[in-house]
């Protein structure tokens, strides 16, 4: 049975981001709210936390999972920024969006794509989330909450409780999220080629 908590998305209590962190800490799946859908979240380098997210969601390993950064600096740490790439990043980040880069020899191989060594990266526009990775002190590794065969993502605490309940070990309960996912855009190349239309806005790439 998951650990349910219900955090304010604007002023997350800590005792609440000190137990997500601890779960995650121990190879725990946590659900959490953030500026685009909820997301299922796991240490990077816990394979088999990584492994229940796919199962979950039943996704094979070219699927891209995202990892969630706090910050710009994080992202360098982990993906190989050029000038072009870093400019459109510091314009456009926080927010609603999935950028598409190389990863770094910082990041097990096994959550990059398996051909191109990619992998998804975003700095969610979300205060708790974004005080979970101050608190966690790492990036982590996420994937949208969207169950197979449904249409939309699970989008409210309650629901996430009724048919995940025995499959994640912690649900912060944010709040309602929306149903529109991240926009991806894929940056390996410029100009920049859009993978997914969804909240973030296409002007900042020139893809409107």
């Amino acid at each position: 049975m998951a650990r349910y908590l219900s955090i304010h998305p604007e002023d997350p209590q800590p005792r609440f981001l000190a137990q997500a962190a601890e779960v995650l800490q121990a190879g725990g799946v946590i659900a959490i709210p953030t500026d685009s859908c909820y997301s299922l979240g796991c240490r990077v380098g816990d394979k088999d936390a990584m492994e229940r997210i796919r199962r979950i969601r039943a996704l094979d390993d070219r699927h891209h999972l995202t990892l969630m950064c706090r910050d710009l600096s994080q992202i360098a740490q982990f993906a190989r920024v050029d000038n072009a790439q870093y400019r459109l990043l510091k314009a456009t980040t926080p927010g609603s969006y999935v950028f598409i880069l190389e990863g770094t020899h910082e990041l097990p191989r096994r959550v990059l794509h398996p051909k191109r060594k990619t992998i998804g990266l975003r700095i969610p526009d979300h205060k708790a989330v974004l005080a979970l990775l101050e608190v966690f002190d790492e990036p982590i590794l996420t994937s949208t909450l969207m169950l197979p065969g449904d249409e939309a993502p699970l989008t409210e605490g309650w629901e996430i409780q009724d048919r995940l309940d025995d499959h994640v070990d912690l649900i912060l309960d944010g709040g309602w999220c929306g149903t529109e996912p991240t926009t991806v855009v894929d940056l390996t190349s410029l100009p920049p080629q859009l993978v997914r239309a969804g909240r973030g806005a296409l002007e900042p790439f020139g893809l409107e």
